[in-house]
């Protein structure tokens, strides 16, 4: 499959980039951003020039929002479609610490058994590394931001 992506004859989905992104020790912002050149200024990601990516089976829209990568923190916004869900592996969270506000809408987040039902302006602090899924039942987009750092090895 991963040949395929690099031949420009398939396009990656959610799940299989959070699973290369588990194996390679690395965030989806930093997958993104080795595809990118580097910006004149490296400390401002202008709106314009962040790196979006939409899942072709979902719809879900990720946009990179910090500077670079590499850095201390990342900022990820993310459109999740009407009636949408997205999986990761546990493996996908192993090295990071992460939250999720929620900007618009309404989120419905699994972690392992556990149910997250999130609103406009609440935020989650996630636990130890377990399956998860963002959920949107609703009929309305809903939009939240991620903000991560890498786990102290």
């Amino acid at each position: 499959m991963v040949g395929k992506i690099e031949r420009g004859q398939a396009q990656p989905t959610a799940v299989l980039l959070g699973r290369l992104s588990a194996a390679l020790g690395m965030t989806l912002s930093e997958l993104v951003a080795r595809a990118e050149q580097d910006a004149p200024d490296p400390r401002v990601a202008r709106a314009a020039d962040q790196p979006t990516w939409t899942d072709p089976d979902t719809g879900y829209l990720r946009r990179a929002v910090s500077p670079g990568s590499g850095g201390p923190l990342e900022l990820v916004e993310v459109t999740l479609p009407p009636g949408a869900r997205v999986s990761y592996p546990a493996e996908a969270y192993a090295f990071l610490h992460q939250q999720v506000w929620v900007l618009d809408g309404r989120l419905v987040f699994h972690e392992g058994d556990t149910v997250h039902e999130l609103e406009t302006g609440d935020c989650l602090q996630l636990g130890a590394p377990a399956p998860c899924a963002f959920v949107n039942p609703t009929a309305a987009p809903c939009r939240y931001l991620v903000a991560l750092t890498r786990l102290r090895d």
